[in-house]
């Protein structure tokens, strides 16, 4: 009944009449016709009685009412069906400046945030600089998981946790059978590395959580860091991953990594060259 009240006849493409309405907003005859249901069985509905609900008519009615995502989803369990999966409001979707703000303000521990299909849409520096996150690589994280040479020279735990990422994206992609977005990515990654089609066989599923992560940088040695994905109701298509240091000995290295020494030691890719140790090293390559 509110969220008749906010619809007026005239936003719903019905004349106005005229005449004084009882009722601000829309009437339920009115609703039910908009819907193509019957005004009976939407009276029904309001009131919650036990009725055979469809998701083609609780969408129909979601959008005589002008909800929102989330407004739409909670209409679905109120009718006591499985909610769609989250879209991103149009209000919302232009938020990179905050999210920018979040994973800076992060340092000096990595955060990245990624799309749907693992591609990196931010990283903060100090993902640069731990991680290995930089623009000649291919910007999606499973891909570059499973071959870029410099991650997988860092990382000593990554043969224990390639069967987590490949279970976690396999999950993420079953909520979505037939997005083509998906299906590009797996094509791609099966086609750059055997060791990704291996797990893929496996059909293993886990929901995306916590990463025990063990990094052995070149300067900084051994790195004990936890890697969480944080979603974002408002921008479900987006997580966003935090590394969190396991140890004080880790955190000290990387807020030495991300200060002015710790930058000017930082490895630097350079072509034909393999990486160079400082900046100074990087402009006479």
């Amino acid at each position: 009944m509110s969220r008749r009240a906010r619809v007026s006849p005239a936003e719903a493409g019905l004349p106005d009449g005229g005449a004084r309405r009882r009722t601000p907003g829309l009437r339920r005859e009115e609703v039910a016709v908009l819907a193509g249901v019957g005004a009976s069985w939407y009276q029904w509905l309001e009131q919650g009685r036990d009725i055979s609900v469809s998701p083609q008519v609780v969408d129909s009615v979601a959008r005589v009412l002008r909800l929102s995502g989330a407004e739409r989803r909670h209409l679905y369990v109120l009718a006591g069906l499985n909610p769609p999966v989250p879209e991103v409001e149009p209000g919302r979707r232009d938020m990179c400046d905050g999210l920018r703000r979040m994973i800076d303000a992060w340092m000096p521990y990595p955060a990245h945030i990624m799309d749907l299909y693992y591609n990196c849409v931010l990283y903060n520096d100090a993902a640069a600089m731990v991680l290995g996150m930089r623009p000649d690589i291919t910007q999606n994280c499973l891909v570059d998981f499973f071959t870029d040479p410099m991650y997988r020279s860092r990382s000593r735990s990554w043969a224990e946790n390639a069967r987590t990422v490949v279970a976690q994206f396999r999950a993420a992609s079953a909520a979505r059978p037939d997005d083509e977005g998906f299906r590009q990515v797996l094509a791609d990654v099966s086609a750059a590395s055997e060791e990704f089609v291996a797990l893929w066989k496996e059909r293993d599923i886990e929901d995306a959580g916590q990463i025990r992560k063990e990094l052995d940088h070149p300067l900084a040695g051994l790195l004990h860091v936890e890697a969480s994905v944080l979603k974002m109701p408002v921008r479900p298509d987006l997580s966003i991953v935090l590394h969190t240091p396991m140890d004080e000995v880790t955190a000290g290295k990387l807020e030495w990594l991300a200060s002015p020494e710790g930058r000017r030691g930082v490895m630097y890719p350079v072509a034909g060259r393999g990486y160079v140790s400082s900046a100074h090293d990087r402009q006479r390559a």
